[in-house]
């Protein structure tokens, strides 16, 4: 059973360079982090050995995914390039390289049922991709800005997409019909004395029985460049796109949210890193206000969590991947 009172850290493992992106095998049997180096690391679990991928990215990498089986890992880099691994090789084989962007490709999904692959990147674009043949499927053009969050509805059919603008976008896979809108504005501003777009949709979440999506960034962002902001989580209903709650984080006046993940308890947890730190931020349905806040010992930049919700694994810009159990 989840007990997020008794979350404390289980692993902590350290790599050379700063850490930007992370996620844990499904069955929770390894993590893959990528560094400020361009490389990716493969971190077992519980031993910690590392193994390090060979150099194909030319820039960081921030998209990064991992197949439900466990066998295939996909990520993304500033050099607008979508590179599929063999996770059975050791180290990790090259499968193939697909030119998928122009510039930073900044987030990636895997469909539930391991057939599609989602990218979103600066350009603006949404690409889905056969996963096992890495066929280009479709692309859509509709956001006017940089695309930072996709994810997968568990039916596998459906995929929602978020912009820099706050734009959400419910999208069927199987069609070319318009996508169904949601509001995310509160989480985008424009500065006009540092003339910035700043925020945006950072990370979207679907709860299993798809009624609810939660979309989050940061708002308050009275000085975006100086770091000034704090989290917030946007919870929709899906069935009529209207916002339900807008949960927020008090005490923490620098940060934002880079993931957000319903557990199988019904708890909305997500990860913040700013200047005030690294936290575990959980909700609940109903309740603007967080329920329990697990402090990190650094910023955090990233999060995933297992298919049982057991294990939470953080990358962090200390250098450090840390695993909190929530069991």
């Amino acid at each position: 059973m989840l007990d997020i009172q008794k979350a404390r850290i289980v692993h902590d493992w350290t790599y050379e360079r700063p850490l930007l992106a992370a996620r844990i095998d499904p069955q929770g049997q390894f993590v893959i982090t990528s560094g400020e180096n361009g490389l990716l690391q493969k971190f077992s679990i519980p031993a910690g050995e590392v193994q390090v991928f060979p150099q194909v990215h030319q820039s960081w990498i921030q998209g990064l995914a991992i197949d439900p089986a466990g066998k295939i890992a996909v990520s993304g880099g500033g050099d607008g390039k979508i590179v599929w691994w063999d996770l059975s090789s050791s180290p990790p084989a090259v499968i193939r390289t697909v030119d998928a962007h122009q510039g930073w490709v900044r987030t990636l999904a895997i469909s539930p049922d391991g057939r599609l692959l989602a990218s979103g990147g600066y350009d603006a674009k949404v690409h889905l991709f056969e996963l096992g043949s890495g066929q280009l499927i479709r692309t859509w053009t509709d956001h006017a800005m940089n695309v930072y969050a996709v994810r997968f509805f568990p039916d596998n059919r459906r995929l929602a997409t978020g912009d820099l603008k706050g734009v959400i976008a419910i999208r069927d896979c199987e069609s070319d019909q318009p996508p169904v809108s949601l509001d995310g504005a509160p989480l985008h501003s424009f500065n006009e004395g540092q003339k910035v777009n700043f925020g945006g949709v950072r990370c979207l979440a679907i709860d299993p029985q798809m009624q609810y999506l939660a979309a989050g960034g940061l708002h308050k962002s009275s000085n975006p460049l100086g770091a000034v902001h704090e989290p917030l989580a946007l919870q929709f209903s899906i069935a009529d796109q209207k916002l339900l709650h807008s949960h927020v984080a008090e005490g923490i006046p620098g940060g934002g949210l880079w993931n957000l993940h319903y557990l199988p308890d019904g708890h909305l947890l997500g990860v913040s890193g700013g200047s005030t730190g690294g936290f575990l931020l959980f909700w609940k349905l109903g309740q603007d206000l967080t329920v329990h806040k697990f402090q990190l010992p650094a910023l955090a930049r990233d999060m995933d969590v297992t298919t049982n919700g057991q294990l939470v694994v953080t990358s962090h810009h200390d250098r450090h991947v840390r695993i909190t159990t929530l069991a």
